[in-house]
């Protein structure tokens, strides 16, 4: 008897310290092919123009140049639920940057997600989706960075708890949630559509906005679009699969272009962080890739909203939302919510109005926000904040009315909804 229960126990204890030791043993770097043919010193104009324009693509400057800093520096903290990370410097300075690294070093973290010495990046970087990047693709940007003036900067090290900050906790996620991988083309579909796929999925980095994300930070393995609230940021990423709320399958693809470039269409806008997006990088993008965006956005099978109707809103709120929004509101929306073309945006049919989630009308009203400055919308008319003027009662009453007045039955909005959002 004592033998059968020990047998198990051994066994168990054995399985333990074998993956303890997993767990602690210092990762090496993953052995990769060598680039082919080797970039020369320095490297192609041509090569580093083109880095430079992927650069753009994957709007690699937002999170790696700090406000007022120099240009890829690093240093820029990114919020998460597991505390900050903090961006690395990509100049190459031979001591705080990737000075040392090789095009081999730099494909390793692209497609691997591990640094040069072998240490486990974390996914605030979104190798998840930089996984799919080509290899060519890789290089070009390596040489652009390269090309940088260098910065003596040091990286910040990063403010997690435990045990997210710790190495063993990254192994157990990634074999969990990560297995590098390639971008897969679809013969059955047009060269423009899998150009479009492979911007959207690999440098554009959608899916690390417009996703939902589980308890452990993590999206789906497969390319998933259905919209979540981006973590911290207090936005919702609406749902790319979904018309009715940031799908553009019933766009035509000029309009779905000119969202793209502009920040703005006759039907809607970009606020927030995908304003951010236009600014620096989509508007930079030719013609032919922003079409070959629009093109895969716009053929994304049409997935119905999930809506449970909301609960309404008193009469005595409505009312009281009504003389707050005449106060406020109509001179720039209008009475019956209908805009100014080219200038103030309308909310009768604004799909944001009658977004499920409430977070990015809120936001909206409590912190205001202008669509980007671009060659197509030169002078944006922005939305002015009224996070100070204004009580939480009185924002959800202002939103609770806009809602029921032009959301498709939207439910009403409470005050402890626009706290959370403060």
């Amino acid at each position: 008897m004592k033998r059968t229960i020990a047998l198990p126990l051994a066994g168990a204890a054995l399985l333990a310290a074998a993956t303890a030791a997993w767990l602690l043993w210092p990762t090496a770097p993953v052995a990769v092919a060598p680039a082919a043919p080797a970039l020369a010193v320095p490297a192609p104009a041509a090569l580093v123009q083109r880095g430079a324009y992927l650069a753009r693509a994957g709007n690699c400057a937002a999170c790696h140049t700090e406000r007022g800093g120099a240009d890829y520096a690093g240093g820029k903290g990114l919020a998460t639920p597991f505390g900050t990370v903090y961006a690395g410097n990509l100049t190459p300075d031979a001591d705080t940057g990737i000075g040392r690294w090789s095009a081999d070093d730099f494909w390793r973290a692209l497609h691997h997600g591990q640094s040069r010495d072998g240490r486990l990046l974390y996914p605030a970087f979104p190798y998840t989706e930089y996984t799919r990047v080509r290899r060519e693709d890789a290089d070009a940007l390596f040489a652009y960075l390269q090309s940088l003036p260098p910065v003596a900067q040091a990286n910040r090290p990063h403010d997690l708890r435990w045990p997210y900050r710790t190495q063993a906790a990254l192994k157990v996620w990634r074999a969990l949630f990560f297995t590098p991988g390639t971008f897969e083309a679809d013969a059955s579909r047009s060269a423009e559509w899998n150009r479009g796929a492979y911007l959207v999925q690999g440098l554009g980095h959608c899916q690390a906005c417009h996703a939902p994300r589980n308890a452990f930070g993590a999206t789906a393995a497969s390319p998933d679009l259905s919209g979540g609230l981006i973590p911290l940021q207090k936005w919702y990423a609406p749902s790319l699969a979904a018309a009715d709320e940031a799908g553009l399958q019933r766009w035509s693809e000029d309009e779905a272009v000119q969202l793209l470039r502009d920040g703005r269409s006759a039907h809607g806008a970009t606020l927030g962080p995908m304003a951010e997006v236009v600014a620096g990088s989509t508007r930079h993008l030719d013609e032919s890739d922003l079409r070959a965006m629009a093109t895969f956005l716009r053929a994304l099978p049409e997935q119905p909203v999930r809506r449970e109707r909301g609960e309404p809103a008193t009469a005595q709120v409505l009312e009281r939302g009504a003389g707050l929004y005449e106060q406020h509101c109509a001179q720039c929306h209008g009475a019956q919510g209908e805009g100014y073309e080219g200038l103030y945006l309308p909310l009768a049919g604004n799909r944001s109005v009658a977004l499920q989630d409430p977070t990015n009308l809120l936001r909206l009203i409590v912190s205001g926000g202008f669509t980007p400055s671009t060659a197509g919308n030169p002078r944006p008319f922005g939305m002015p904040p009224f996070g100070q003027d204004l009580s939480d009662a009185d924002i959800a009453a202002v939103a609770s009315f806009v809602r029921s007045r032009w959301g498709d039955g939207a439910g009403r909005v409470l005050p402890l909804d626009v706290q959370k959002v403060r």
